[in-house]
């Protein structure tokens, strides 16, 4: 059954540990996407190599250009996907909300490719079109569940039509403009492959900014989540506090769309397992869905761009294949509808 929503008996002792060895494995899992790939370059050789200042060695060039700016970008998108997720689960009252099945994921894309055709070549300004567009998508989902009371599986499918209507969007676009983008199939499918440094610098600003507030509201998510009736008799302004919950997790799916496309489910998965694993409580549900976030992302790229040598998988559809059977069983485990109800 769904219980997620409910405070955890766990102790802080507990959450902390957790936090730890999640840092760990995290920068665990960076040095083997660092070191690994096509070919394996050992530690030595890479750090002989970065202080020596050999800057026209091709083990330079491989791991300043294509390496590190990859794992940045995997742990970027993994942490700022896992939390958004993990808030709009909250907001929404919903196990099965993610930013790519209730169309925050389309929202940033339609966005990033029509801020393609505006201002061609402004890369600056496809972080912030990514925002408006995964806002625009929170909001309107957030719209439907106040101005209608509908069991939350009506909720997701609500989520289903937005997400198709900008995926059409999207391929309408493509259609009329097959030169807005890019590297779009790759955008579309979710790839890591033409992240860049460049490309990083504000999207990194606005995951760590969105972290931070996320991490911030901790307390007030916990009262949310126990129901906007209960959370109003604490005290909280629950309008506030949803509007600006909505907004992070926009600023944080957008930012990671901005650079790696349209990646799904780590939103899903990821916010699942941390709570499986500690419990409900936010102050470490929030941080440890970010590092196994990360984590996650860092090794599917990796199983990725190595399983199929010399030909390489984009990432998003690696984690469609572990996470459409994973919703499927989500659905499936609520067998009584009061799980599903609002």
């Amino acid at each position: 059954m769904f219980t997620f929503l409910k405070f955890s008996a766990a102790p802080d002792k507990r959450g902390y540990l957790f936090l730890m060895i999640s840092f760990a494995f995290l920068i665990g899992s960076a040095l083997l996407g660092l070191f690994s790939g096509a070919s394996f370059i050992p530690p030595s050789v890479i750090f002989e190599v970065i202080f020596s200042g050999r800057t026209q060695d091709p083990v330079y060039r491989i791991f300043m250009t294509v390496r590190l700016p990859r794992v940045l970008g995997a742990l970027l998108a993994g942490s700022g996907l896992a939390v958004s997720g993990s808030i709009l689960q909250t907001v929404f009252h919903n196990p099965l909300a993610s930013p790519n099945i209730i169309g925050v994921n389309a929202g940033a894309g339609l966005f990033v490719l029509v801020c393609s055709i505006l201002f061609p070549g402004a890369h600056d300004l496809i972080p912030f079109a990514a925002f408006l567009g995964a806002l625009l998508a929170s909001v309107l989902i957030l719209l439907i569940a106040m101005t209608s009371r509908m069991s939350q599986l009506l909720l997701v499918l609500s989520g289903f039509v937005i997400n198709s209507l900008f995926t059409a969007g999207m391929n309408g676009v493509l259609i009329l403009f097959p030169d807005a983008y890019v590297g779009a199939g790759n955008f579309l499918a979710g790839g890591l492959s033409g992240v860049t440094t460049d490309r990083l610098i504000y999207p990194t600003f606005g995951i760590l900014g969105g972290l931070l507030l996320s991490f911030s509201c901790a307390k007030g998510l916990n009262h949310l989540g126990l129901g906007i009736e209960r959370a109003g008799a604490l005290g909280m302004n629950v309008p506030v506090i949803r509007c600006l919950a909505i907004a992070i997790a926009a600023a944080l799916a957008g930012a990671a769309v901005s650079f790696a496309g349209l990646i799904g489910f780590v939103g899903l998965i990821i916010p699942h397992g941390v709570k499986l694993l500690i419990g409900t409580d936010n102050r470490f549900v929030l941080p440890g869905s970010a590092l196994l976030g990360g984590m996650f992302v860092i090794l599917c790229d990796l199983f990725a761009r190595t399983l199929f040598i010399p030909y390489e998988l984009p990432v998003g559809i690696l984690l469609s294949m572990v996470g459409c059977p994973f919703f499927l069983y989500l659905i499936l485990k609520s067998r009584n509808r009061r799980d599903l109800e609002c």
